[in-house]
């Protein structure tokens, strides 16, 4: 490589790293793209009422007031195959003709209990699709509850970078003697 060259190159990359910060430093929630989302309003609800059946809120909040159905949206739709969408989208169908037709009531309107044992039912099928759905959700609502910024500060104290130096802490001097020594 010429010399000039790989300085003009040089000069490029340091530049765009120099500029990098105050470009990105502006970024927030309203200002990034938020992508359209991958199920309709109402399914987007029945999703959270599944999250929240699966992780309720108790002292703590459920996977719902978390957020944690956005989050599987999210991560169904950026990274993982059509496939997993299409198993998304029929099993969320599932739920809701499973609960008609057990039930008569749509799932948001099942007390838990009922919630419960339909999404047990579902776990325990025969019909690999059922079973498909409910994995890929439980696994993901754990992952995103798990990984939110309440659970990360509150319950599990995440620190960026674990542990701590102390330089200035007091040395105590331990007694090396043995009792034999001491004894004689």
């Amino acid at each position: 490589m010429e010399r000039r060259k790989a300085l003009k190159s040089l000069a490029v990359a340091l530049g765009g790293l120099v500029s990098l910060p105050g470009w990105a430093n502006n970024w927030n929630q309203a200002t990034l793209p938020s992508g359209t989302s991958l199920l309709a309003p109402r399914a987007d609800a029945l999703l959270a009422e599944v999250v929240e059946t699966i992780i309720p809120a108790t002292n703590t909040p459920g996977a719902k007031a978390l957020g944690v159905h956005t989050f599987i949206q999210k991560i169904v739709t950026d990274c993982m195959e059509p496939s997993a969408q299409e198993t998304l989208t029929k099993g969320l169908t599932a739920v809701e003709a499973l609960a008609r037709k057990n039930d008569s009531q749509s799932f948001a309107s099942l007390d838990a209990s009922q919630r419960t044992a339909l999404l047990k039912t579902m776990s325990q099928s025969t019909e690999p699709d059922q079973k498909e759905f409910f994995s890929l959700v439980k696994g993901l609502t754990i992952r995103g509850y798990m990984s939110s910024e309440y659970v990360m500060n509150n319950i599990v104290h995440y620190e960026m970078v674990p542990g701590r130096y102390h330089g200035c802490v007091p040395v105590v001097a331990k007694n090396t003697t043995s009792k034999n020594q001491q004894n004689k």
